[in-house]
């Protein structure tokens, strides 16, 4: 892995004064680095989140699809806010329900949230028919109202994802998971059911929802501890799973999905808690045989090993022929600064195709909006710093070689335009982009449009500017401290 660099730069130069540098050129520059558009990553799919747990407390709310699927200038919370524009949903398909079967239960003990309990549909195991009284298809209904809204506003990736089978399924009732966390709960008769369950929503959702979804992931980081019921343990719904259990739900789901005719909807592999778990459960897998491989369409990954291997599994998968999604993310940091570190990473080495944030809104520092106890709170600068990524690579652009770990580039060949966003970890400094590996690197002293956020308290929330230029095959920028800056370039041809 390349060792990132921070070079110390220029402080506290005024906007004035930076805009007159910027237009003159400066002096020296503390850092380049040369876009090369010959090293090409793949077509960007899209950006997401999933919407279990937040659509489930707030339900459909037009002004949140507004702010979180369009690019809109949208009106929230008393500012105005740059919609983010995200086509990419994750639906959670629940496992929690308040019937009674035969006198069985649920089991959850008040450790299980109360939002982070998501309906099911299917009642009991009397009938697998959809029509039959053994489903209820007005169930979490917040979910699936917010996934309409989404899709109303252009989302158009959506994946059906699993973290606990339904209650009945499971060993003890009890959609938290095992007494032995490192146990699977669900019965061992029940793998073709819970993939069944799966498959059921997906061809209903096709037939009455107007929605199809793009991949089924039947589990969540299944090699992780779900259950246990200590003091910390049990506030959502998880399952374990061992590589063989995991090897025969991947199978049982498509199969599952075959029998619906539901031949073009692929099962996502994995969805493991980090990079260097997903390496260690596909790489010399050998519960992975050639039709389990076979199955799993594409590869998820979570991303709260911060420092994994993404190179090792990036290369691991596509000796396999998949992709791979950053299906799920998350830190505690508001700043943003260590989600734009990791997303540069992420880019650079691991080459999703698309990226989602686990909760959009959540709790104290996880969210880009608060969200406590149902109550919205502050947006804060991870959010804007998100919008820098968001709004600008979209979906079909190919991702190429920003030349560095704290650049991230993609090209826009249907209209010619070069985004690179680029993220300052240090003291103020200069950047310079070398575009010398195009044909044609945009217009001589065309304007190139820039937004920039800084990090900081205080500081640039998504402030456009239009004071740089193209000069030459190059153009370049102050960054204050800790900020990251968005460039787009018009007319530029390969």
């Amino acid at each position: 892995m390349e060792r990132r660099t921070v070079l110390r730069g220029l402080v506290g130069l005024p906007v004035g004064a930076m805009a007159a540098l910027s237009a003159a050129g400066p002096a020296r520059a503390d850092f380049s680095t040369t876009v090369n558009p010959s090293v090409d990553w793949g077509t960007w799919e899209g950006w997401g989140t999933s919407l279990a747990w937040w659509a489930n407390q707030l339900g459909p709310r037009e002004d949140l699809a507004d702010v979180l699927f369009s690019r809109k200038s949208v009106r929230f919370n008393g500012q105005t806010l740059p919609g983010l524009g995200m086509n990419v949903v994750r639906y959670n398909a629940g496992g929690s329900g308040t019937n009674s079967i035969g006198g069985r239960t649920m089991q959850p003990a008040p450790t299980l949230d109360g939002f982070k309990q998501i309906e099911g549909y299917q009642l009991d195991w009397y009938s697998a028919d959809p029509r039959s009284a053994s489903w209820n298809w007005n169930a979490d209904a917040h979910q699936r109202d917010m996934m309409w809204l989404a899709r109303d506003r252009g989302a158009d990736r959506f994946e059906l994802f699993s973290n606990s089978p339904m209650w009945w399924m499971l060993k003890n009732d009890d959609p938290r998971g095992a007494a032995d966390p490192y146990t699977c709960n669900l019965a061992d008769g029940n793998f073709g059911r819970h993939a069944a369950y799966l498959a059921t929503v997906a061809r209903y959702a096709h037939d009455h929802w107007g929605i199809d979804f793009t991949s089924v992931q039947p589990v969540n980081e299944p090699g992780a501890k779900w259950g246990g019921f200590g003091p910390n343990d049990g506030a959502q719904e998880g399952c374990h799973y061992d590589r063989a259990q995991l090897a025969e739900i991947i199978r049982q789901t498509r199969t599952q999905l075959d029998a619906r005719d539901l031949h073009w909807m692929m099962v996502a592999g994995l969805d493991d808690w980090g990079v260097g778990s997903a390496l260690y459960n596909w790489k010399d897998n050998s519960d992975f045989d050639a039709a389990t491989r076979a199955a799993v369409g594409r590869v998820n990954v979570h991303g709260y090993d911060f420092d994994g291997d993404r190179d090792a599994l990036h290369k691991a998968v596509a000796a396999d022929g998949k992709n791979i999604w950053m299906s799920e993310y998350g830190d505690g940091d508001t700043s943003g600064l260590q989600l734009a570190r990791n997303l540069n990473f992420d880019l650079r080495w691991l080459h999703p195709t698309a990226w989602v944030i686990w909760q959009i809104l959540d709790w104290e520092n996880y969210g880009a909006i608060t969200l406590t106890n149902g109550v919205l709170g502050a947006v804060n600068a991870k959010y804007f710093v998100l919008a820098q990524y968001m709004r600008h690579i979209r979906p079909g652009m190919r991702i190429i070689d920003a030349g560095h770990p704290d650049a991230v580039a993609a090209y826009d060949s249907v209209n010619h335009k070069l985004v690179v966003v680029a993220v300052n970890h240090g003291e103020g400094q200069w950047i310079d982009f070398d575009l010398s590996r195009f044909t044609q690197p945009g217009k001589d002293d065309a304007v190139i449009d820039r937004w920039a956020t800084g990090t900081g308290a205080g500081g640039e929330r998504y402030q456009y500017y239009a004071d740089t230029r193209v000069r030459g095959n190059r153009f370049w920028s102050y960054f204050n401290a800790r900020t990251v800056q968005t460039f787009e370039v018009s007319d530029v041809y390969l």
